[in-house]
């Protein structure tokens, strides 16, 4: 199995096959290709995915194919599997981008075949926002915990914008929806920018994603 020594090159190949990708816990952005038709998770050493702590069972979860579709199941492990925050009690079946949290250690993403953008991510440098997925990542790393519903409406306002202004009215509109424009201080705004800006500098100091165009709005400037 691939256990992702450093980043590799992706191609058609890693196009084609499922992946896990290790989000949280040990060496960030690692990844494990599912072209078995069972892959092992676990403290073992004889296991695919080896994740050594022990909060992790010797051999704690798999994840098996029954055609096109990928199941996980516990098996039988002291401290338990979770898929999206909930336990896995029987196999269940995996859906790209699904979270699979072993322990309370490690999370993993779940990468459907063909879904190339977490695997763009876990090697790149900036800001990378999965609007549909409610997700954010710095340099690879992913913001844990996630952001606040205002400032996930305010970043993905500024990432679809691509680096154009986004005005000051516009920023009530999407993340105030229900406020009338004039309820919505500019105090409350400047506010919600300041807390986003703090939140994406703890993994990234050095850069200031959100800029203020003065008189205009914000601008995102991405790496």
């Amino acid at each position: 199995m691939g256990e992702g020594r450093g980043h590799r090159q992706r191609n058609v190949t890693d196009d084609e096959v499922a992946m896990l990708i290790l989000q949280r816990g040990g060496q960030g952005g690692q990844r494990w290709r599912l072209d078995k038709a069972e892959v092992l998770i676990g403290r073992s050493p004889e296991c695919d995915v080896l994740l050594p702590d022990r909060q992790v069972s010797r051999r704690h979860a798999r994840v098996y194919r029954v055609g096109d579709r990928f199941f996980i199941e516990d098996l039988g492990s002291k401290n338990g599997t979770w898929v999206n925050g909930e336990p896995v009690e029987a196999p269940r079946g995996l859906n790209d981008g699904d979270e699979i949290q072993i322990a309370l250690r490690y999370k993993l993403a779940f990468v459907a075949a063909g879904a190339t953008a977490p695997l763009e991510v876990s090697a790149s440098k900036g800001l990378w926002v999965d609007v549909k997925g409610r997700r954010v990542f710095v340099n690879g790393r992913e913001v844990d915990p996630p952001l606040s519903p205002s400032q996930f409406r305010l970043l993905a306002l500024l990432w679809e914008a691509q680096g154009a202004v986004v005005s000051r009215e516009d920023v009530v509109r999407a993340v105030w929806p229900e406020e009338h424009a004039s309820g919505v201080t500019e105090q409350a705004i400047d506010a919600l920018v300041r807390r986003l800006r703090e939140r994406l500098a703890k993994y990234d100091p050095e850069h200031m994603y959100v800029i203020t165009v003065r008189g205009q709005g914000f601008r995102l400037q991405n790496r």
